[in-house]
């Protein structure tokens, strides 16, 4: 039997727009990333068929379940979905095993509560059977409803920003179970969040979104170690973005040195880059140090920057830092933790070096 996989491209204009192409393999966690009104839900109403878009084609284990040029457009009871909301939509008159069993109506009578009660195990809801939705807690109420969307055996997994409307401990535990369960589930399945973080902790691979255009699809890491623009950049969190040139290339050190402001910023070596070609770049801020007075080391000479403390924002064990280079309006974020910045006497309007990390800067090609 050949895997489940769902392979999806769309087009669109007006005021719905979309653009997007991806392939979810069977297993694998899609998470689709990006701010609201960005067409997150729109992709995810397309795929289940409550939303027909202009073109485009969507195949799932190789049928087809809508292609505009063949006119092919399934119903939605046709398609294999199961779909989560982000609202649980429990029935509140039936207990939580009876939720589970009235989307088991493809299955014989006989057969349906032993597998409710399967589902029930699976999302560790065994002892709760008999609840009612009101007597369940959000998260309790939100396992039921996954069990609900597993209940039909779906040949894909739709998930609308499901945990968003339960605590954060809560959504922590939810987010680890969803990932247990994936081996179990052998089914492609897709996430939408505008949480980095919820992202980060679950996805196989992100597909970026804004607009409705597919900007980026990679693994979590190299998504956020390489945006392939500054507008992703941006949408993943990062706030140290900003312009410079090529200057110059040493192989022998293997480096490439980019101009920016009044310092030459050693790089990553990139050959291809032409001499005095302008790239934006980016920079996490984890990865600017601080040159510590208290203990200064050997890294303060790799990209050093001086500049002045414009923001200075204690936020419990960290605090945040911006700092405006010296002679420049340009501005540099990052977080240091409280007791080393209270060590170090930094202030607003007070001095500060840092180092700019070389193998952690990135450079991408210049946004027109």
């Amino acid at each position: 039997m050949s895997e489940k996989c769902l392979q999806l491209q769309l087009q669109q204009s007006g005021l719905i727009p979309l653009e997007v192409e991806l392939t979810v393999k069977q297993g694998e966690i899609m998470v689709l990333l990006g701010p609201s009104g960005s067409g997150k839900t729109t992709i995810l109403r397309s795929i289940s068929g409550l939303y027909k878009p202009s073109s485009g084609q969507i195949i799932c284990n190789g049928n087809t379940w809508f292609n505009q040029k063949e006119q092919i457009n399934i119903s939605t009871q046709q398609r294999s979905v199961g779909f989560l909301f982000q609202h649980y939509a429990l029935f509140p008159h039936l207990t939580a095993k009876q939720n589970i069993g009235i989307a088991l109506g493809h299955i014989e009578k006989t057969y349906r509560s032993d597998r409710a009660q399967q589902l029930m195990d699976m999302v560790h809801m065994q002892g709760l059977e008999h609840r009612f939705p009101h007597q369940l807690s959000g998260g309790q109420q939100q396992r039921i409803a996954l069990a609900r969307a597993l209940a039909r055996d779906p040949d894909v997994l739709l998930l609308d920003e499901p945990f968003s409307a339960v605590d954060h401990q809560t959504r922590i535990k939810l987010i680890r179970e969803l990932a247990q369960l994936r081996d179990q589930l052998k089914m492609p399945i897709i996430h939408v969040t505008h949480d980095l973080n919820e992202a980060r902790r679950i996805a196989d691979k992100i597909c970026v979104i804004h607009h409705g255009k597919t900007l980026q699809v990679n693994t979590p890491d190299n998504i956020m170690s390489g945006p392939l623009t500054k507008e992703v950049a941006s949408l993943i969190g990062h706030y140290n973005i900003f312009t410079g040139s090529i200057e110059k290339h040493d192989q022998a050190l293997h480096k490439t040195y980019l101009k920016w402001l009044n310092y030459s910023l050693e790089t990553p070596y990139q050959p291809d880059l032409e001499i005095g070609k302008e790239v934006d770049w980016v920079i996490p801020t984890e990865n600017i140090i601080l040159h510590r007075r208290d203990r200064p080391s050997k890294g303060e000479r790799e990209n050093p920057v001086h500049g002045i403390i414009e923001e200075f924002i204690p936020l419990g064990e960290t605090t945040s830092v911006s700092i405006k280079v010296n002679g420049n309006e340009q501005y540099l974020s990052l977080s240091v933790p409280t007791h080393v910045a209270r060590r170090n006497g930094l202030d607003k309007g007070g001095d500060i070096s840092v180092s700019l990390l070389c193998e952690r800067i990135h450079l991408m090609e210049k946004s027109v």
